[in-house]
């Protein structure tokens, strides 16, 4: 699908986005077609709806396997997650992408406060449970003992000893 919107805009024939739920829909779609199919879909959309961001409501209804729940869920979700992003890391939004300063950065420190507000995510969810804590960071205990040690943390906020 990207490929045939990118070629559209190369053409100057117009652009459009589709949401995740409209893509999910599609997804479910048969395409007895194919990419004939897909692409006349493509451009029927980019001429009814110039530059838009097509959802479930505009499909066609042969395509609409998605109902307008499904859709809210979609971005319901989808807000969450990029709030619980926003919330618990001291860290650019990852789902937009981040965004080198004009000025640049210190790749090394920048990776490693990220790193720290990983581990420091991780051990709260894990009620201090260092065990718990590299499970869901995917790393060894001791790794993660060695790291909480370089970044001299302690398995709560608060904590002053990192004992294990």
């Amino acid at each position: 699908m990207n490929e045939l919107i990118s070629r559209m805009e190369h053409e100057k024939r117009g652009s459009i986005r589709f949401n995740s739920a409209a893509i999910m829909s599609l997804c479910r779609h048969a395409w007895p077609g194919n990419v004939r199919e897909l692409a006349n879909l493509v451009e029927r959309m980019a001429i009814m709806h110039p530059y838009g961001v097509i959802g479930v409501a505009e499909l066609p209804k042969k395509f609409r396997y998605v109902d307008d729940e499904d859709e809210q869920m979609v971005d319901s979700m989808r807000s969450e997650i990029e709030e619980r992003v926003a919330i618990n890391s001291n860290t650019p939004n990852f789902a937009s992408g981040a965004m080198l300063p004009p000025e640049g950065l210190d790749l090394k420190d920048y990776l490693g406060g990220l790193e720290q507000g990983l581990i420091q995510q991780a051990l709260d969810d894990a009620n201090g449970i260092v065990a718990r804590a590299a499970e869901r960071l995917r790393i060894r205990r001791t790794t993660l003992v060695e790291k909480m040690r370089k970044y001299g943390m302690s398995r709560r906020e608060g904590d002053e000893q990192a004992d294990d």
